[in-house]
């Protein structure tokens, strides 16, 4: 008789895990945050433009993802758009409704961090002959995204964590890796932890990476 034990058990299933957790949870978080972040940032400009119709459709963008589900929103995303003819690959869909969700979160930080900026700041680059983009570009953008970092980076990490939704669109992420091995193995609790530990090593080194980053905008920052 050839009974496994627990660390057998954590050992066979550490390197597929984090297989999995690097092979698709990270170009998942990766690949999502950075359209999610573009996208923000036009969300927040439209929501500044003096242009209204714009600010409606970027208001209403906002409005939708925010009051909404994301679990919600990739169910119908890839089980709910082929019944009119839309089909989508898992991972596809788990990128665009991830990045759905954090251009809506982030274009609020990123507009709340351009409105922070002083007027005086505006007035500045006006009086020195600057256009409206060109005040935005050199001037507001840069002193934003020193304040807009640790909020952004709180949002990066949540992502790596809200990744495990994708699971439930059939992406063979982190977590449902740990289902299919829970399925086989039938340690439910030894698995979920072991899980569970890779996703805080993960967020663990952003977090240092998060203060390494905010560290290099505070030297090169003029009060």
């Amino acid at each position: 008789m050839n009974e496994r034990t627990n660390l057998d058990i954590f050992t066979d299933s550490f390197l597929p895990l984090l297989h999995a957790g690097i092979a698709f949870t990270v170009p998942l978080t990766l690949i999502s945050f950075a359209l999610g972040l573009v996208l923000a940032l036009l969300t927040a400009l439209a929501r500044l433009s003096d242009f209204y119709p714009l600010v409606l459709i970027a208001r209403f963008y906002v409005w939708i993802i925010r009051g909404t589900p994301l679990l919600v929103q990739l169910f119908i995303i890839f089980y709910g758009l082929p019944s009119v003819g839309i089909l989508i690959d898992a991972f596809p869909a788990a990128v665009i409704g991830f990045t759905l969700s954090v251009g809506a979160y982030g274009s609020e930080i990123i507009r709340a961090a351009i409105v922070s900026i002083p007027k005086g700041q505006w007035e500045a680059a006006f009086s020195l002959g600057e256009t409206r983009l060109q005040a935005l570009r050199r001037i507001i953008l840069p002193q934003a995204a020193r304040v807009s970092v640790p909020p952004l980076s709180n949002s990066f990490i949540s992502l790596v964590k809200d990744t495990s939704l994708a699971a439930t669109v059939t992406v063979t992420e982190l977590f449902q890796k740990g289902q299919q091995i829970t399925a086989a193995v039938y340690e439910p609790l030894l698995i979920y932890c072991e899980v569970a530990l890779i996703y805080l090593i993960f967020c663990s080194i952003l977090a240092l990476l998060q203060r390494q980053l905010e560290i290099f905008f505070n030297r090169y920052y003029t009060a």
